[in-house]
């Protein structure tokens, strides 16, 4: 009995020690903001994303299956090799048409 009343003691002080810390449970619902903001700007990217993809692959004159996209804080990243500058320009067109996209890196886009 003396060493389970010792170890509560012990956990009550290093809970104590402690006191600035969240609970598990408060932990787990709720969230820092940052961490709130980081996973829906993820989301926002990953939309992003699947909307230029499926511009591309509507757009007239771009082989959208040879184009990679990638989005990280709303700036999409093109890469790939395509037919004709104008397809390039196409598919630069078609990315920043997407509501969200704050520019488009075409540096990863070369032309045959």
């Amino acid at each position: 009995m003396k060493t389970m009343t010792t170890l509560t003691a012990l956990a009550l002080a290093a809970a104590l020690g402690l006191g600035g810390l969240a609970s598990p449970a408060q932990a787990q619902t709720t969230p820092s903001s940052d961490h709130a903001a980081n996973m829906a700007q993820a989301g926002s990217d990953a939309w992003i994303t699947t909307k230029v993809k499926t511009e591309l692959a509507t757009t007239k004159g771009v082989p959208s299956t040879d184009i990679s996209v990638e989005t990280v804080d709303g700036v999409v990243t093109l890469t790939g090799v395509l037919p004709s500058k104008l397809a390039l320009k196409k598919a630069v067109a078609a990315a920043k048409s997407i509501k969200g996209v704050k520019s488009v890196d075409d540096s990863g886009l070369k032309v045959k």
